[in-house]
């Protein structure tokens, strides 16, 4: 796009100006006088006299290359005479023309100067850059907010606030409704003649309001800051952050809550978003534990299974330059009732000491192998085989002594203290049922039958002692 050039003149005409007549005898001297006049142009700039030339197309010229000179740097860009040039032309004798056109352009060449009409953008009285045009200042300030704001979304305000009557629909989930965006100061634009040079794109405008003017602030020492660190977080090196701070070197040791000048660019101007946002939360459930006496204590059951409920809220937010400043829901909606998690807990104590009163600890069967001498060698007990019932039961209330497997041929045992001499051993178990210290009620499961260890098939080994020593079971056991 080409330069525009608006050079200002004014020409004042000479009529004003007194010629001074000279009286002859005759006309026809006053005739071949008349033959020698010729126009001259004082030249003035701001009012102020700088010299008269024979021709003003001579200065015109010089307008026209100062102004050529600029047009390839400065395209699209309104430029004119930087000062009021006018010219008052006037009628002398060519013999006493006083015309020196070649000085006047030298000084014009100095003196005038080419600027550019141009929009500056103000905040409260300073004006903080300048753009070529009120467009580009309306760019600049549209820019700022479209760092924090989308397109869609700014565009969907604006029309919104051409009519303010327009009945606004509920928020769905996930829905983000922008209520204003504004910039923290006041900008104001105003039209400007500066120095080409001064002028700024819009990028560039936007920038230094984001830029804005570097200003000292204090930091308090954090656990685990150094020096370099606070420097780097702060945009300093570590020479120019020791250099704000009088008496400190790239070497002093600093300390937990100590204040340290540090320097930080403040914005000419903020961003300021407004608006609602819909979002979903969970509702944790309620617990309700009810205790039953007819349960073991220790033992738990699931009456009704918990569920974490949803609400829907709306929030109003306030963010500057991106970061949220304030959020208040101001509408909640229940999208889904939270579901209360019932338990059922027992508090039935089981005694550890037996009464002295053995059931039978397999759910039927028969004692396939008595207690006594057998291949050679003691039978310490009784083989129980074919129940109806794999199923083992403690005999007796007691505590469980031990739980586990034994290398010594029983296989997986369970050894059970009844607290009041007896002691009980359950072998050859497919698995276990109880641990270590555990208290058992007579009657209740402690393993299923089964081969392991020294076993030539599915049964149990049962054996009975008395204060350590063995006793025939089937002295105790009743069936």
């Amino acid at each position: 796009m080409a330069v525009q050039i608006k050079p200002v003149f004014r020409q004042v005409a000479a009529a004003a100006m007194a010629v001074t007549a000279l009286t002859v005898g005759t006309g026809n001297i006053a005739a071949a006088e008349k033959t020698d006049l010729t126009t001259v142009y004082h030249v003035y700039v701001e009012n102020k006299f700088v010299g008269t030339v024979a021709d003003k197309g001579q200065v015109e010229t010089l307008l026209e290359e100062k102004t050529a000179a600029m047009e390839e740097i400065y395209e699209g860009i309104e430029l004119e005479a930087g000062k009021e040039l006018s010219y008052v032309s006037e009628q002398v004798f060519q013999s006493v023309s006083q015309a020196d056109s070649d000085e006047v352009i030298q000084k014009l060449d100095s003196e005038l100067s080419i600027q550019a009409n141009a929009y500056a953008l103000v905040i409260g009285e300073k004006e903080v850059a300048y753009v070529k045009d009120q467009e580009s200042a309306e760019k600049v300030i549209r820019s700022l907010k479209l760092d924090y704001v989308t397109e869609e979304q700014l565009a969907e305000l604006e029309e919104r606030q051409k009519n303010p009557n327009y009945a606004l629909p509920a928020l769905k989930e996930n829905e983000t409704r922008l209520l204003d965006v504004s910039l923290s100061e006041e900008v104001s634009m105003t039209e400007a003649k500066i120095d080409p040079e001064q002028i700024l794109s819009v990028e560039e405008a936007v920038n230094l309001f984001k830029k804005g003017t570097l200003e000292e602030k204090s930091y308090k020492v954090q656990p685990g800051d150094a020096l370099s660190s606070i420097a780097s977080s702060h945009g300093l090196t570590l020479k120019q952050l020791v250099s704000l701070n009088a008496g400190m070197t790239e070497d002093s040791v600093i300390r937990t809550g100590q204040e340290l000048k540090v320097t930080f660019h403040q914005p000419f101007a903020e961003v300021i978003v407004s608006k609602e946002v819909y979002e979903t939360e969970e509702v944790p459930h309620e617990k309700e534990v009810i205790e039953d006496a007819s349960m073991f204590k220790g033992d738990t059951k699931v009456k009704q299974e918990g569920k974490d409920g949803v609400n829907g809220i709306t929030y109003a937010v306030s963010e500057r330059n991106g970061k949220v400043t304030e959020k208040k829901a101001i509408q909640t909606t229940e999208i889904h009732t939270p579901v209360k998690e019932i338990i059922i807990k027992g508090t039935k104590v089981v005694a550890s000491r037996g009464e002295g009163n053995f059931v039978w600890p397999a759910g039927g069967g028969y004692v396939s192998s008595q207690m006594g001498y057998r291949w050679g060698k003691m039978h310490k007990g009784i083989d129980i085989a074919r129940p109806s019932d794999l199923g083992i039961k403690a005999v007796d209330n007691g505590k469980v002594v031990s739980a586990g497997y034994n290398n010594g041929g029983y296989g997986n045992k369970v050894v059970i203290d009844h607290q009041n001499g007896y002691r009980t051993v359950y072998a050859h178990l497919a698995s276990i049922s109880v641990k270590p210290g555990q208290t058992v009620q007579r009657g209740s499961k402690i393993g299923v039958m089964g081969r392991t260890g020294d076993s030539t098939g599915v049964h149990l080994h049962f054996e009975v002692y008395k204060n350590g020593k063995l006793v025939n079971p089937m002295s105790v056991l009743k069936r």
